[in-house]
């Protein structure tokens, strides 16, 4: 006789089916896959040195932010009784740490070994960088003159005992560690060194014209480690630094009354500091006492201390590159590009004129940002433009849009600027053009609680005569001069009066915090945008099922929407050949027989990060919708997303040209297997190695110099019309994902008032959170109140 438990079980599990985990990965393993992809650069060969050097560096840098945020959450969720299981892999938090810890020194092995290979190769070159155990006489000479005249007077060595209790290491930062050997009979003692993180951290050493000689500013203290104790002898020595859980929710973090966000934010920051550790790396040899000192007073199991006998924190790697003797840069850099002018947009006429005329597509970092900026400009001095509006996730530190926009500000334009203040790592930056931004007279608002604001998305308003016009510029990536050099991203710049009233309604409902705005052309999460994915594969799906044909294209960071996967898989057995492009982490595994055979999975490491999202439906492309989005649960539930339609016939057809030439690579692309492993793509015999990044490269060249030598004969003619990129695209018919229709108001009960339905059918989870942010309990509320301060006035009701 089945118990009550059991009786529940099993009605549990007829009510919802088991979740199929032959298709799916977990999300963290996916990830190290990834940066482990990352590393395979730094082997390439055909790499030029230095930039094998960096690709070393960004694999650490990686790591670093994974450990802090990945690692850092799941340790949390690890302490819980009841730790709730990963939908893709069906692992407890406890059980992804141990795997993630597992794949740990492998992982770091190799990367120990080819930095050493590089930095060797690098020193019989030329650029040598002189440690503290091997410099020569006129080396040490000096090291020690740098180290008494310059560092002695900043460092604060500590001598930590019973009595002195164990500091607060910060998070990230470099410390020199040693045992002591002093002249009493006391035990335990540790000497500790904060590295000074306001001195430069490389130290130019003379050396004979044509090479460059340098050391770290760690090695400098090393090297004259014994006069920095008085009478304590050190006994051992290694650099220890310190990954703390920077996983921190400022939602979470409650705001304190009258607070403004900004200072709230400034204290979570302070707070990150000090978070739990979650790994310690040792670069060095610290005798197992001295370690273990460390390792408690950190709290730290011994799987969680990783040693290496090379520079923690290669971030200095990227400062040393100008230093690069000029007979070598060719050598060892990558031959430098500038990015080119837009072919189909003249500089010399007014950016909103063509506009007007034409949709303009803007391709990072192949294509310069310079339209977008100088649109903006323009519209800041602009008697005819009354408003800018934009949301800004990361800016540069040296930003000539926000510039911009305080030159708009001050010249009377109305200026709206959503600043997300929790753009994880970039909060201090964020914090500061806030201030200035606000300071200048633009109107500064922070977002939804709880709903990250990720969309990139600028709305410019005119006035001519009687006449509104508007320009919405949309993008993939940031807003931010530095990264659109970096990061190959779209930019549509666009005067559809549809998509144009749609940014308007957007911005209009970030200002109320209503995320739940009916939308015609745009997708936006945290409510619209899922759904628009779905319903695109929902038509190829029927279209598979009725024997057309069918396909889908996606182009991504990460994909690990539980849903949107099992939607893929569901296209895959209909029939629908479904090719995607990503990046990072993929939960989805391709080519399972009877899962996910029609799926195809690639991904491109470059020289650029690829980061613009593409969702193309059709096997004529008919629907391209360009996203800030990753099909990322984050990204489609819990954050403040765009993706918009492609609808421009010539713009159409370069996203097309561009997705096809990065199927066709053959060089830096990789191919997912069913196993979840990034495999080498394979080349048909006679194929020719095809680069999709280089040969963008030298199609933007091209471009640019047709472009200038057809200025003179054009000089005097009017505006030709954009040619396509892939004619066989535009006589395709470009449509959109219409919305689903409004469910029909249900009647309500006559005797249920508003305020007591909300108190007796409260929204739970996401539903619930989203809730809290609709305007119209609170317009009803203070429609009332007025009444009945009318009433009381007048003795009317109407």
């Amino acid at each position: 006789m089945p118990s009550k438990i059991e009786k529940k079980q099993a009605a549990a599990k007829l009510r919802k089916p088991p979740r199929d985990f032959s298709y799916t990965q977990n999300r963290e393993l996916s990830w190290l896959r990834f940066d482990n992809r990352v590393l395979d650069e730094a082997f390439d060969e055909t790499v030029p040195l230095f930039e094998r050097l960096k690709f070393v560096s960004i694999f650490e840098s990686n790591l670093d932010e994974f450990l802090m945020v990945r690692v850092g959450g799941l340790s949390d969720l690890a302490e819980l009784k009841k730790q709730p299981v990963d939908n893709k892999s069906n692992m407890t938090a406890s059980e992804q740490v141990d795997a993630v810890m597992a794949e740990m020194p492998g992982l770091l092995t190799r990367w120990e070994s080819i930095f050493k290979s590089i930095e060797g190769k690098l020193d019989a070159l030329g650029v040598h960088r002189a440690r503290a155990d091997s410099l020569t006489p006129e080396e040490r000479t000096f090291v020690t003159r740098y180290f008494q005249a310059y560092v002695s007077p900043v460092i604060s060595p500590l001598v930590i005992d019973p009595r002195h209790p164990f500091p607060n290491l910060r998070n990230g930062a470099l410390y020199l560690a040693c045992g002591l050997d002093g002249v009493t009979d006391e035990e335990s003692l540790l000497g500790l060194i904060e590295i000074p993180a306001s001195m430069n951290r490389v130290v130019e050493i003379p050396s004979p014209t044509g090479t460059y000689s340098y050391i770290l500013l760690e090695d400098v203290i090393l090297a004259c480690l014994d006069s920095c104790f008085g009478s304590y002898k050190p006994l051992d020595r290694a650099l220890i630094r310190v990954t703390r859980n920077a996983d921190i929710d400022p939602d979470g973090e409650g705001v304190e009354e009258e607070e403004d966000y900004r200072q709230h934010m400034k204290r979570i920051l302070k707070k990150r500091l000090r978070l739990q550790p979650v790994v310690l790396a040792v670069s060095g040899s610290l005798e197992k006492a001295t370690l273990k000192t460390i390792r408690k007073a950190l709290e730290l199991s011994r799987r969680s201390v990783f040693t290496c006998d090379i520079p923690l924190d290669l971030g200095y790697v990227f400062g040393i590159e100008g230093k690069i003797p000029e007979h070598l840069r060719n050598e060892l850099l990558f031959t430098p590009f500038k990015p080119q002018p837009n072919p189909t947009i003249d500089m010399s006429r007014s950016i909103r004129e063509q506009v007007l005329q034409h949709d303009k597509l803007l391709f990072y970092p192949y294509e310069a940002m310079n339209p977008f900026l100088d649109l903006v400009h323009e519209a800041a001095y602009d008697p005819e433009c009354i408003s800018l509006r934009i949301t800004l996730y990361r800016v540069a530190k040296q930003s000539r849009l926000c510039e911009s926009l305080i030159d708009a500000a001050e010249n009377g334009k109305e200026v709206t600027v959503l600043m997300e203040l929790r753009a994880r790592f970039d909060e201090q930056n964020n914090i500061e053009w806030a201030e200035r931004l606000e300071e200048a007279g633009c109107t500064v608002i922070y977002g939804s609680e709880g709903f990250k604001c990720h969309s990139k998305i600028c709305q410019l308003t005119y006035r001519e005569g009687m006449a509104l016009t508007r320009l919405t510029l949309l993008g993939t990536g940031n807003f931010n001069e530095k990264t659109a050099k970096l990061y190959s991203d779209f930019m549509l710049m666009t005067a559809h009066p549809g998509i144009g009233e749609d940014a308007n309604l957007f911005f209009r409902n970030l200002s109320l915090g209503n995320l739940r705005g009916d939308y015609r052309f745009l997708g936006v999460a945290p409510v619209g945008l899922k759904p628009l994915i779905m319903r695109g594969l929902d038509r190829e799906i029927q279209r598979a099922l009725a024997g057309e044909p069918a396909r889908v294209f996606f182009k991504l960071n990460s994909l690990t929407d539980r849903e949107v996967i099992d939607k893929i898989a569901e296209a895959s057995c209909a029939g629908v050949r479904v090719d995607m492009i990503i990046r990072g982490i993929s939960c989805l595994k391709p080519g399972v027989p009877g899962k996910t055979e029609n799926v195809h999975v690639r991904s491109i490491v470059g020289r650029f990060l690829e980061h613009a999202r593409v969702y193309a439906f059709g096997v004529d492309s008919d629907m391209i919708y360009l996203s800030s989005a990753d099909m990322m649960t984050r990204n489609t539930e819990h954050r403040v997303e765009i993706a918009f339609p492609v609808l421009d016939t010539t713009c159409r057809a370069l996203v097309h040209e561009y997705m096809g030439m990065q199927l066709r690579d053959n060089v830096k692309a990789r191919s997912l297997t069913g196993d979840g492993t990034w495999v080498h793509v394979e080349r048909k015999e006679g194929e020719k190695p095809f680069n999709s990044q280089e040969a963008l490269l030298e199609r933007a060249y091209r471009n640019a110099e047709a472009a200038t030598e057809a200025e003179p004969a054009l000089a005097s003619q009017p505006e030709p019309e954009p040619q396509p990129a892939a004619p066989e695209v535009q006589k395709v018919r470009a449509t959109v994902i219409e919305p689903e229709p409004a469910p029909a108001a249900q009647p309500q009960a006559p005797t249920t008032t508003p305020e007591s339905n909300a108190r007796h059918k409260k929204p739970a989870g996401k539903a619930k959170a989203i809730e809290r942010h609709r305007p119209g309990r609170v317009r009803m509320g203070l429609g009332l109140i007025g009444l009945g301060l009318k009433t009381l006035i007048t003795g009317k009701t109407k």
